[in-house]
């Protein structure tokens, strides 16, 4: 009976495990992953003890990618998706050359061939979907400016990998261990790369055109019957996936998300997102336990110097990297240091690489076990970075404007003159109604905004705008904080507005706040910061429908 439920077996050893370790994570006020991570090494084959199944663990984790992205999907827009085009395409190249280079440097010292080198740069490349996309969520971030170059950042990193994974076997010969016995086959070469263009744009098309009709048709049709209406849900996300692997050479994880993108058309998105997430999250956890079951801790001691030389890369190789082309690209620092973050670790696209290498002949088992130490190294230690970039993005974003303006105090924007004014953080759905609303009413106010289409529209409009993020201490001394009577934080973000909050408190203790919120526990934690006022999107419309029908609410139920 026990050889007969090896996926029960690891379905009950790493969701308890991971429970267990990732409560204890939590209450050591750390991010639950680490307690993930841990569990996955409980269990695997490294450590003495029961030991899972390493191959289902991998197959159960590939759903929870998959249903991840196509979570997001529903979330994102092609609009969305073309609008962060201008910097996440040359970005997420530029970074994969850096990280690619770094990785043929530090395989050239550890003896390597070429072409060992070049897998392992471009293992060390790409990204963690899963931890990115739960940084993100966990920070309010996936539908920010910062969220969506990110997810944009991402799909531009899977594309490559794809179109890497069709090339490889092409040059298999070229970039074995003899290090260019052979000479590249260029119409070969130009061939794969044809196939590969064709065949994702052949799916791209498929899916918005016949997908456009054909998938909220079919969720219409069972909308009445709920259980139908989930499996009706998991089967287009699952099936899409699959299909788009075997049929078109997509990774399963970027057809899940042009799925999602299709549904989120829909009016049906919101409850599918909702009908599904239970089943996300759950997948997602056998992610990181998957990963962990395939760390060997005693690569620690026997590869110090090269583990040490891999995490240098993805820590911060591929962050700086990262951050000098986002500025480049006349971002904001806060920005540059949220892709910078989300981009130190490595995941399952890297896993992918080194077995095509090591299947090739061509990555050696060390090149292996180093990418694999890198992957769950990272993965613990990306929390830290973004609470890192968190705490030195006001300060970084202060020095860079001093040198900006020719390294001194004295050239910054001077404060604005107003006083007894409101300001107003962020000029999106709800701050552009309120900021027409105080323009009616002839109230003295200044917005603070940092993302670049807005602001020429604010100047456009002849609005009192200070460009930047509210976050920053200098920003909101120079809109007048210490003056000012009210404070209206209208950014969707609870991350970031908490932050503001707080730094708009100690500054002007007596100024009036109010934010906004998405849930009860957005309220408190805004209210414990010192908000005076929090909004929270569902209860108003709860209390404007009750309103309408003349029904008296009485305090204790709103």
């Amino acid at each position: 009976m026990e050889h007969a439920t090896p996926l029960i077996a690891t379905l009950v050893g790493g969701l308890g495990l991971a429970f267990i370790l990732g409560a204890i994570a939590n209450r050591c006020r750390m991010s639950p992953i680490v307690g993930y991570l841990l569990a996955g090494v409980a269990v695997g084959p490294f450590t003495p003890g029961y030991v899972a199944d390493q191959s289902l663990a991998n197959q159960l984790a590939e759903i929870g990618v998959i249903l991840l992205m196509f979570g997001v999907g529903m979330h994102f827009s092609v609009r969305d998706l073309l609008s962060v085009r201008a910097i996440a395409l040359p970005g997420a190249i530029f970074q994969i050359a850096v990280a690619t280079l770094l990785g043929v440097l530090l395989g050239h010292l550890l003896g390597w061939s070429l072409g060992a080198g070049i897998i392992f740069g471009l293992a060390l490349s790409v990204a963690s979907t899963v931890v990115l996309l739960r940084a993100l969520e966990e920070r309010g971030l996936v539908t920010s400016e910062r969220g969506r170059i990110a997810i944009g950042w991402l799909i531009v990193e899977d594309l490559a990998m794809v179109l890497v994974l069709v090339l490889l076997p092409v040059l298999g010969d070229w970039l074995g261990p003899g290090d260019g016995g052979a000479t590249p086959d260029a119409r070969a070469i130009a061939l794969a790369i044809g196939i590969t263009f064709a065949k994702v744009a052949g799916f791209v098309v498929l899916i918005l055109v016949v997908g456009r009709r054909v998938i909220p048709w079919v969720l219409h049709s069972v909308a009445q019957q709920r259980e139908l209406f989930r499996l009706a849900v998991l089967a287009i996300a699952l099936g899409v996936a699959f299909g788009a692997a075997k049929l078109f050479g997509v990774s399963f994880a970027l057809g899940a998300f042009f799925a999602g993108i299709v549904l989120g058309e829909s009016q049906m998105s919101h409850r599918a997102a909702e009908d599904t997430l239970p089943l996300r999250e759950a997948f997602a956890v056998l992610f990181f336990v998957a990963v962990g079951m395939l760390f060997d801790p005693s690569i620690v001691l026997r590869e110090p110097v090269a583990l040490l030389g891999a995490l240098f890369i993805v820590l911060v190789g591929k962050s700086v990297a990262a951050f000098v082309i986002v500025l480049l690209f006349r971002h904001p620092i806060g920005v540059a240091m949220t892709i910078a973050a989300s981009l130190a670790q490595i995941g399952e696209f890297s896993f992918i690489l080194i077995g095509l290498g090591m299947s090739m002949g061509i990555l050696p088992e060390q090149g292996r076990d180093l990418v694999l130490a890198t992957a769950m190294i990272s993965i613990i230690l990306n929390p830290f970075a973004f609470g890192l970039s968190r705490r030195v993005e006001p300060h970084i974003e202060s020095q860079w404007k001093k040198r900006r303006r020719g390294g001194t105090a004295d050239a910054a924007i001077p404060p604005t003159p107003l006083e007894n004014h409101d300001v107003l953080v962020g000029y999106g759905r709800v701050g552009s109604i309120v900021a027409a609303a105080l323009r009616n009413d002839g109230a003295p106010f200044i917005v603070i905004e940092s993302d670049s289409d807005r602001v020429t529209e604010l100047r456009d409009r002849g609005f009192v705008l200070l460009e930047g993020n509210a976050v920053s201490v200098e920003t909101l001394r120079t809109a007048g904080i210490a003056r000012a009577s009210r404070l209206v934080i209208a950014i969707p973000n609870c991350f970031e507005a908490g932050r503001i909050v707080e730094q708009a408190r100690g500054i002007n203790p007596g100024i009036t706040i109010i934010a906004r919120a998405h849930s009860d526990a957005e309220v408190r934690h805004l209210q414990e910061l010192g908000a005076d006022t929090v909004i929270m999107g569902e209860r108003q419309i709860a209390l404007e429908m009750l309103s309408a029908l003349g029904v008296t609410v009485r305090p204790e139920s709103s």
